[in-house]
C-alpha cells in the first residue's frame, strides 16, 4: 500500500492532485526545519548578545507566552530542564536584567517570574524583523488559508508536546 507521501508523489508525476508542496511529507518537513534553523539564528544572535544561552531565550519566551504568571517549576516543566538548571537559567536571566523573582501571593513561598519591561522592549526591537517577516507572510494568506495553518501548527505543537511527555 502506498503512504500518502508516495500518492502525493505519484499525483504529482500525473499533474494531478496537489503536487509535492502540499502533500509531500518531506516537503514539509524541510520546510519546518528551514523555519526553526532560522528562528534559531535569531535566537542564537539575540542570546550571544545579551550574553544568554539559546535555552534562556525560550525560557523568555514561555514567560512571555505563559497564560498565568510563570514561576520556576513551571518553567522547569515546560523547558524540560533539572531543578538546577532552571535556577542557573533563572539566575543568568536575573542578572542580565530580563526577569524578575516577585513574591505577589500570600504564599511567600511561590516565586513568580517577571520580565522586565525594559528587556522586553529590547527583545521586541531585536525580533521586530521576525515579526515583520511574519506579517509579510500572512498578508499572502487569506482568512480560510491562516486558519488551516494555525490549525496545522496547533496540532503539530500538540504532538510534539506528547513526545515530550514520552520522554519521562
Amino acid at each position: 500500500m502506498a503512504t500518502a507521501n508516495q500518492r502525493g508523489q505519484h499525483a504529482h508525476e500525473r499533474g494531478t492532485g496537489p503536487g509535492p508542496e502540499a502533500g509531500d511529507l518531506h516537503v514539509l518537513a524541510a520546510q519546518l526545519r528551514r523555519m526553526n534553523g532560522e528562528i534559531n539564528r535569531l535566537v542564537h544572535g539575540f542570546a550571544g548578545g545579551h550574553g544568554l544561552h539559546a535555552t534562556d531565550v525560550q525560557a523568555l519566551a514561555a514567560i512571555l507566552d505563559a497564560s498565568e504568571p510563570m514561576t520556576p517549576g513551571r518553567l522547569r516543566e515546560h523547558l524540560g530542564l533539572t531543578s538546577g538548571a532552571v535556577t542557573a537559567c533563572v539566575d543568568r536571566l536575573e542578572r542580565a536584567g530580563h526577569v524578575r523573582r516577585v513574591r505577589e501571593s500570600a504564599d511567600r513561598r511561590v516565586v513568580h517570574l517577571r520580565y522586565v519591561p525594559e528587556a522586553r522592549e529590547a527583545a521586541r526591537r531585536y525580533f521586530r524583523p521576525l515579526a515583520e517577516a511574519a506579517a509579510a507572510t500572512r498578508s499572502r494568506f487569506d482568512d480560510d488559508e491562516l486558519a488551516v495553518v494555525v490549525r496545522f501548527l496547533t496540532a503539530m505543537n500538540a504532538e510534539l508536546g506528547l513526545l515530550r511527555s514520552d520522554e519521562r
